[in-house]
């Protein structure tokens, strides 16, 4: 297949199950985290010894424009660039907005949003080169009605969201497909911080009666793409009926 996958904050939960798909399906698979180090290379252990397919990983933060840059000249050495570009990494900030300093805003703006700026610009030069490629972001409901508690994370998918939106318009000419998922309550760390009680009570909201998986979030991915190139500018919901 000879085809390049990279994959941001892919340590754990979505961004994992997203590196298994793909290798399994015979992708070269370029994967990220910002601290988790050890994680990120028993990953790529597991998906060479599984799969059998080229992993390169990288430890950095896709907020810093610096690092991204760094890590597409390290893409360009070892593989001639991305096909398909998986915005994963993210990070939530639960609390009042009036108790939220500067610099956690700054954070979560630059890890959820920023990011996917960064890494686009870096991936569509190759892409344009190609005349195909896929951006994919993962984004959340709360970018579609907003949180209460939740406004940064909010702000930040909806902006996402919009991002996807406007990208795609400007790529559809040159056959290059950008799509989001906005995900309801899945089931990763991000979602551990609820007690038993709260997360029961989270799951008699969802009509599905539970949180998604994250393989299921990864599936979708897939599906998307090596799917229709017709599809673009899309944001699909996958939250089990839930908002």
């Amino acid at each position: 297949m000879n085809k390049t996958v990279l994959i941001t904050g892919a340590s754990r939960g979505i961004g994992k199950a997203i590196a298994h798909k793909f290798a399994n399906e015979g992708f070269s698979v370029i994967i990220n985290c910002s601290k988790s180090a050890d994680d990120l290379m028993q990953l790529k252990n597991a998906l060479e010894n599984l799969y059998h397919v080229n992993v390169l990983a990288s430890v950095g933060d896709v907020g810093n424009f610096a690092y991204v840059k760094e890590l597409f000249k390290l893409i360009e050495t070892n593989f001639d660039g991305v096909d398909i570009l998986i915005n994963n990494a993210g990070i939530s900030h639960i609390g009042l907005l009036s108790d939220m300093d500067v610099e956690q805003w700054q954070t979560l703006i630059n890890t959820n949003l920023s990011s996917a700026f960064y890494t686009s610009k870096l991936a569509i030069p190759y892409m344009l080169s190609q005349k195909k490629g896929k951006i994919i972001n993962i984004s959340s409901v709360w970018g579609n009605v907003g949180a209460s508690c939740e406004v940064a994370y909010s702000a930040s998918k909806g902006g996402l969201n919009t991002f996807t939106k406007a990208l795609a318009k400007e790529l559809a000419p040159s056959n290059i497909q950008v799509n989001a998922i906005a995900c309801g309550c899945i089931d990763t760390a991000m979602n551990h911080c609820f007690s038993p009680e709260e997360r029961k009570s989270l799951e008699d909201e969802i009509p599905a009666g539970r949180f998604g998986m994250p393989e299921e979030v990864a599936s979708l991915v897939y599906t998307i793409a090596t799917g229709c190139n017709y599809m673009t500018g899309q944001i699909i919901t996958l939250d089990g009926g839930w908002c």
